[in-house]
């Protein structure tokens, strides 16, 4: 499974920190192997079920939300220098692992992927932040995880977190226009 993984996820080898890496490495794998979807159903299942007749993948917009924030932040370092202190290896596996708990919203029920009764009550953020602090990945990488999405609206995010949930709704909002 772990090759798997990284066939779906070359963006994991961008982390420099070897802990951090393992560990949202065997992070994605438990949940791939907790979850009724395979990685090769990543590729092509639509990655809201939220936005009727989507055509982008899980994986695609996956893909594109990691990419983004990488380039934001490497934009921002550029720009403002010592005055912006981004931590890149956190930024990178938050963004990795924001939608992370989504593979236990799923089910399949006659053939059709839909939401799971869990899904419906815990959200990603919350079942996300929960895998991650079971393989031990940092409280910073859990509060990006928790604060990605519209749950997080109260709460201060960190830079690495405005970065990466920023990056995330501007690859899921134009698909809602």
């Amino acid at each position: 499974m772990r090759d798997k993984v990284l066939k779906i996820w070359p963006e994991i080898s961008w982390i420099k920190d070897d802990e951090l890496r393992e560990k949202t490495l065997e992070a994605w794998v438990w949940a791939i192997e907790n979850s009724v979807l395979s990685p090769e159903d990543l590729e092509v299942i639509p990655f809201s079920l939220l936005i009727k007749d989507v055509n982008v993948s899980f994986m695609n917009h996956k893909r594109t939300c990691v990419q983004l924030s990488v380039d934001i932040a490497k934009r921002m370092q550029e720009n403002f220098g010592d005055s912006m202190k981004i931590d890149m290896d956190i930024l990178i596996s938050g963004a990795i692992l924001i939608d992370i708990g989504k593979l236990l919203e799923y089910e399949m029920k006659d053939g059709k992927l839909g939401t799971s009764s869990m899904g419906k009550i815990v959200r990603h953020p919350f079942s996300g932040a929960s895998i991650a602090f079971q393989f031990g990945l940092p409280a910073e990488v859990q509060h990006i995880i928790a604060t990605h999405s519209k749950e997080g609206d109260l709460g201060v995010r960190t830079v690495e977190s405005i970065i990466v949930h920023h990056a995330d709704f501007v690859s899921f909002e134009p698909f809602k226009a």
